[in-house]
């Protein structure tokens, strides 16, 4: 045995050698540096000055976390700012606050990841790091779940979207929701044009320093610590509401959160949550997500942005205009309800609800400075002044402004607002919104609308018909009045559609008396005669619509008709048929050449070359003396005796069909129309191409209403008559004017 002994004993020696030098190599590699900093919560032992907020760590169930390994940074309120924190909360001390008010405080200063002042205002975006684009960061709180009630009044637990409602996804599982804390850094503030004044706006009474939390002066910064970084600052900070908790919390604005319960606001069950909750709990309540419509620019209750990249929460907020409740009660009356009689909100269709709130959401920031260059969800920059704001925060999620006045929404304050908030008009407002809402809605664009009811809609054979289409756009039906094929879904849609182009006229025609011509939207031209109003389908039969009132709005006058504004679809040839068909007409020679060719088929009444029907061109007629003058330059055939000149419309050679020819296309201008209103002037090409194909043009001077003159080719000039002028046809115009223009061949 002794023998034994001494055989293992020098390896015993050497085992215990080995691994006192393991130890020492292990210890040396691996073991705490001893120049590391203490963690976070032992630096605030050892500074002596933070004994209430180590007691509020302690409460808060932190102290462990804040003692271990990790990588935060803690904006740390010193003991002096406890004191005036607990005078302003009449409270004596630390022992006064409950757990959950500790944690309301310390989760709030607790931000992920450690940021020291030379990355604290810049954006860790999935590329790298943005400089200066940063003035929020992530923290430990988060409000989970709450008591609340469904939109039945029902007591129920609830827990906050974590995504804005794309109409699939607006919750998250393993995403509490954690909250955001802002801070004001000058990298940033310079970066985004902003100063301290639009730091005091909302914290008037803290000092702009260059490094801001909240309404928190940094007094000492760039502590490291084992497990982070912090920051000392002069002011205890709690956990800021969300937009949805303040709103929810002021009485003042309990009308605007009503639309949002009534019309925006669902409470889906969430399983996954449920199961956790009821695990937790031993309970068997289930939990509900509430839900914001995906109509809505964001989620009040989301706390991440718009979650595009991860982190974008830290460069950019939400922003809210609320209006207080007498406002809005009296907007919603006199403005949203002026045409509903019995002043219901539920009457309302739906579409204004979303625009109305929409109208008082940003998804950006707003400052104060910059309220007329940032734009809501609808485009709209912030209309208010800065005497309008009675009320600013800003909040874990976004920017609140209470306000004295509403946001008014171009699609309420315009022409188009007109119809849209007029039940009578459901009609046109269903037909504007497929292609001009955006348009008419532009209150920095002047138009004029004329609009037509659906009752006076209906009698005109037109109907919304759900019934013939799956498709909402093509839900129409038109019968004719005088009997026929019935025409449904896009084949009404396009009819309706033209008709409703006729009804909308860039520029505001504040006055419809007198005479005069106006084109509208869609290039088709409209007269007016002392309150009547015709297109050239009115024209046909002679049965203009009456204004019987009209309006005003931000962009324009709005007259309201009797009927509507309708178009003709006859072929071209009609209407020079019925102005130049009686022999006594100023129109007859000019419309006898056009039919002496083969230019014009006159069985169809279609030209067989040049204009063609559904296309826009304008005929500039020369009267009977005119057309004499021109036989007698030599550009009509025709013979001259003495004073006498006779027009030759039969037994014609090939070279007098030519001439002809040339002289009718020269006096159409091609793809273009043009009426006396004063509006348009300039070269435009006719018809009439030269030998070597290229157009030949009319200038024409029409600077001036119901005084157009012509310059030809060859520099001579002709006027319009305008009392037999401006004929209107299936979107062509047709002028009489008292000289032949001449062409250049």
């Amino acid at each position: 045995m002794n023998k034994f002994l001494l055989r293992i004993l020098p390896l015993l020696t050497l085992g215990v050698l080995l691994v006192n030098c393991t130890k020492k190599e292990w210890d040396e590699y691996y073991g705490r540096p001893e120049n590391l900093e203490p963690p976070i919560y032992q630096i605030l032992q050892g500074k002596g000055n933070f004994k209430n907020l180590l007691a509020a760590i302690d409460k808060a169930g932190y102290k462990d976390i804040l003692s271990a390994a990790g990588y935060w940074t803690f904006f740390a309120p010193h003991d002096s700012a406890f004191q005036v924190y607990f005078k302003e909360k009449n409270i004596s001390g630390i022992d006064q606050l409950d757990s959950a008010a500790c944690k309301k405080i310390v989760t709030y200063c607790l931000v992920y990841n450690a940021f020291k002042t030379d990355r604290i205002d810049d954006y860790q975006s999935v590329t790298g790091w943005v400089t200066n684009a940063a003035f929020k960061r992530r923290t430990a709180s988060y409000t989970g779940i709450y008591n609340g009630n469904d939109n039945s009044g029902n007591a129920i637990k609830v827990i906050s979207s974590n995504r804005n409602n794309n109409g699939t996804t607006f919750y998250v599982d393993a995403d509490n929701n954690n909250k955001y804390i802002p801070y004001f850094a000058d990298g940033y503030m310079a970066s985004k044009g902003l100063t301290a004044a639009d730091y005091n706006y909302f914290y008037p009474n803290t000092t702009y320093t260059g490094f801001n939390v909240v309404d928190a002066v940094v007094t000492e910064k760039d502590i490291a610590a084992e497990n982070g970084v912090i920051h000392v600052v002069n002011k205890v900070i709690t956990t800021l509401p969300s937009l949805d908790e303040y709103l929810a919390s002021n009485p003042n604005y309990s009308e605007f959160r009503k639309l949002f319960e009534k019309f925006l606001i669902t409470y889906a069950l969430n399983s996954s949550v449920t199961q956790k909750y009821q695990s937790l709990n031993n309970s068997t309540s289930q939990v509900f997500t509430k839900v914001f419509n995906s109509a809505l620019a964001f989620s009040p209750n989301n706390e991440n942005f718009l979650k595009l990249q991860d982190n974008d929460g830290q460069s950019n907020s939400y922003s809210m205009f609320v209006p207080t409740n007498d406002v809005l009660t009296s907007y919603l009356n006199n403005v949203l309800m002026e045409n509903y009689p019995n002043k219901k909100i539920e009457e309302l269709p739906i579409n204004i609800i979303y625009d109305f709130i929409n109208a008082h959401l940003w998804q950006t920031a707003v400052w104060p400075s910059k309220f007329t260059t940032t734009f809501n969800s609808l485009g709209e920059e912030a209309r208010f002044s800065q005497a309008d704001i009675i009320d600013k925060r800003i909040l874990s999620n976004g920017i609140f402004y209470g306000t004295s006045k509403v946001q008014e929404a171009n699609v309420f304050s315009s022409v188009f607002g007109r119809a849209y908030l007029d039940p009578n008009y459901s009609m046109m407002t269903s037909l504007l919104s497929q292609e001009l809402k955006y348009q008419i809605s532009n209150i920095r664009q002047k138009y004029t609308l004329f609009l037509v009811s659906n009752k006076a809609l209906n009698d005109s054979g037109f109907f919304a018909d759900p019934s013939v289409s799956n498709i909402v756009n093509e839900q129409w039906r038109y019968t004719s009045p005088g009997g026929g094929t019935v025409i449904t879904g896009s084949s009404a849609l396009v009819r309706l559609l033209r008709m409703l182009n006729m009804h909308v006229v860039l520029g505001d025609q504040t006055s419809l008396s007198g005479s005069g011509v106006v084109q509208t939207y869609g290039g088709e031209f409209i007269t007016y005669d002392n309150g009547k109003v015709q297109g050239s389908g009115n024209a046909e039969y002679n049965a203009p619509v009456i204004v019987q009132k009209s309006k005003t709005a931000k962009n324009g006058t709005v007259y309201y008709i009797d009927r509507p504004l309708t178009y003709s679809n006859y072929a071209i040839g009609i209407y020079l048929k019925r102005l130049g068909a009686a022999t006594t007409s100023e129109y007859n020679y000019f419309w006898r050449y056009v039919t002496s060719t083969d230019l014009y088929n006159t069985t169809t009444d279609e030209f067989n070359s040049g204009p063609s029907t559904g296309s826009f061109y304008t005929f500039f007629v020369p009267n009977k003396l005119a057309i004499e003058n021109a036989i007698k330059a030599g550009l009509l055939p025709g013979t001259v005796s003495g004073s006498t000149v006779t027009p030759k419309f039969t037994g014609l050679t090939n070279p007098e069909i030519e001439l002809i020819k040339k002289f009718v296309l020269y006096h159409i201008l091609n793809k273009k129309s043009v009426a006396t209103d004063g509006k348009e002037s300039g070269s435009f090409e006719t018809l009439l191409k030269t030998a070597n194909g290229d157009p030949t043009s009319i200038f024409v001077s029409n600077s001036t209403p119901n005084a157009m003159t012509l310059t030809d080719m060859n520099n001579r000039t002709a006027s319009i008559d305008i009392v037999n002028s401006n004929k209107l046809g299936n979107r062509i115009v047709i002028h009489l004017i008292n000289n032949y223009l001449k062409y250049t061949y």
